[in-house]
């Protein structure tokens, strides 16, 4: 992947954008019945129009539709697979820390309570719209979550063992059907898609490994079992469909919920994983070092996470290019590239900046990265 006339890009970014106060206010009113879906469709419509722009003016070959359409960077998705059914009362409490303190993110559970498939591809028709947007030089990426994700939230405890009855059936299952997934997107046209993942970046966390430990689960492993299932999602792929992977510790109201290096993982996640390239955090102490990029093999990308979108402060270009020399200690210059941490909108909410603070943000990977490899 060091050929740069494609995906993966030197200056690339994770996917989701802030949204704009008139989707934001056009979201409220459909949820108050007062705008019915056409509409709120027209005006999603023309939001990511304007955002697709946006990406190219500041000089991005990426382009995503900013996740403007979902609730949540995941969930969406992870509702719309057949056989998973979205429950309320028996919601997860999941705690997000920030410099001021904590915050509580309470999303809505999952059961897997059906045959588990994916027969026309989730996000098929905002993908499409997506690709009549974008333009000639930009390359359009669809983000969507690991399958691990579905794992991570619920565990055995959210699998009904009359439909799966122990945890590789339900793994099979769950590959399966995200390789149908993986080939539907393709064949409509998707050349760059995104595998989010917050769960192979939690596991290098003590503290979440001995959470998941006194839910009975195999934490020491549970890593391995997610690549080799993400692998067999990914099995037998479209020729010329790149595949990323981004890996974050938390990301809502610009606060996280895990930290600690790639150490715990790096070794089974970068030989292993058969991706073409992994986006990852490092724009903090809490990421860890570079030392686990030692374990990347020739051939793969890295995108460097340097560029924080959880604060407004713009970073020193001086300081990214002493940062990437850095990482180029462990992994050759070729193989790197620059990219925001996170997405800047996880959830619909959004973080604590303003959009020119977007905007500058993401021209400073362009520059940046336009300074360091001159190549795209």
């Amino acid at each position: 992947m060091t050929d740069t006339s494609g995906p993966p890009f030197r200056a690339d970014h994770v996917g989701s954008l802030l949204r704009p106060q008139r989707l934001l206010d056009a979201r409220a009113r459909a949820a108050a019945g007062e705008v019915d879906a056409a509409e709120l469709r027209d005006i999603e419509d023309e939001a990511i129009a304007d955002v697709v722009r946006l990406q190219g003016d500041v000089g991005l070959r990426t382009a995503t539709d900013g996740e403007f359409r979902r609730a949540s960077w995941h969930m969406d998705f992870i509702y719309a697979i057949d056989g998973i059914t979205k429950v309320t009362g028996e919601d997860i409490v999941v705690h997000f820390r920030n410099a001021d303190g904590t915050i509580d993110f309470t999303p809505a559970g999952l059961h897997v309570d059906g045959p588990l498939s994916i027969d026309e591809p989730i996000f098929g028709a905002d993908f499409a719209y997506l690709q009549r947007v974008v333009s000639e030089r930009q390359t359009a990426k669809l983000t969507i979550p690991s399958p691990s994700m579905v794992h991570y939230r619920g565990g055995a405890a959210a699998i009904d063992p009359a439909v799966y009855p122990d945890e590789d059936s339900f793994w099979d299952a769950l590959s399966a059907a995200y390789a149908s997934q993986v080939r539907g997107i393709a064949a409509a046209g998707c050349t760059y898609l995104q595998l989010d993942d917050t769960s192979l970046a939690y596991l290098n966390d003590p503290a979440q490994r001995a959470e998941l430990a006194a839910q009975g689960r195999d934490a020491e492993h549970q890593h391995e079992r997610y690549i080799r299932q993400i692998n067999a999602a990914l099995a037998g792929r479209p020729d010329g469909l790149t595949v990323t992977t981004h890996m974050c510790r938390g990301n809502f109201r610009s606060s996280w919920v895990a930290e600690g290096g790639y150490d715990f993982v790096a070794e089974a996640l970068f030989g292993e994983l058969e991706v073409d390239g992994f986006f990852l955090e490092y724009d903090d102490a809490r990421s860890g070092g570079f030392e686990p990029l030692r374990f990347v093999p020739p051939g793969k990308r890295v995108m460097l996470g340097l560029v924080t979108t959880k604060r407004p402060e713009l970073e020193s270009k001086d300081a990214l290019k002493r940062r990437i020399d850095e990482a180029a200690r462990y992994v050759p210059l070729e193989q790197l590239a620059l990219s925001p941490q996170c997405g800047f909108s996880s959830t619909v909410e959004g973080n604590a900046l303003t959009r020119d603070e977007q905007v500058a943000k993401l021209a400073l990977v362009v520059e940046t990265a336009q300074e360091v490899w001159g190549d795209d």
